[in-house]
């Protein structure tokens, strides 16, 4: 595990300090809390989110202490493509620049390569991956195949 700067500062009187992180080893619990925090409907296949989580190539965390407060991930070809993937911040966290924090510190390992991509779910957000110099182009769309509801939370076999 990498330790990346700290970010000490008070939010409602409470001290906070948080750590960013590099590492891809969390409990699926963690997971479940941090996913369900913001409502999304992959916090309920907290295993399958852990194995992800592995097989990620990039995966920057914050804690606040002991509490997963934040995180982005990538995929990457490791030479010309890398997809941003997940990034999430505990709502009693938010505004608290910790997602523009781990934005920078994503972006840094990608600076030689060809493509950076991000396929928001939300198109309030796009003014905020905008800050990072994504744009939208006319010509793509997003395509994607949903199984959530469909499939166990369980890791797929003969992978």
């Amino acid at each position: 595990m990498h330790q990346l700067p700290k970010t000490g500062s008070l939010w409602k009187g409470k001290a906070m300090k948080i750590t960013y992180r590099e590492s891809k080893e969390f409990t699926p619990a963690q997971l479940e809390d941090l996913f369900s925090s913001v409502k999304w409907e992959s916090g309920k296949y907290p295993n399958r989110l852990a194995e992800g989580m592995k097989n990620s190539s990039v995966v920057i965390s914050a804690w606040d202490r002991d509490t997963l407060v934040g995180l982005v991930r990538s995929l990457d070809d490791g030479a010309t493509t890398a997809f941003l993937h997940y990034l999430l911040v505990r709502p009693a966290y938010q505004k608290l620049r910790i997602g523009y924090a781990l934005m920078e510190k994503m972006m840094r390992h990608y600076t030689d390569f060809l493509y950076v991509k991000i396929m928001p779910s939300d198109k309030a957000v796009v003014p905020f991956y905008q800050k990072f110099g994504f744009k939208n182009f006319d010509n793509y769309c997003a395509l994607e195949v949903k199984n959530l509801g469909r499939v166990a939370d369980k890791i797929p076999s003969g992978r």
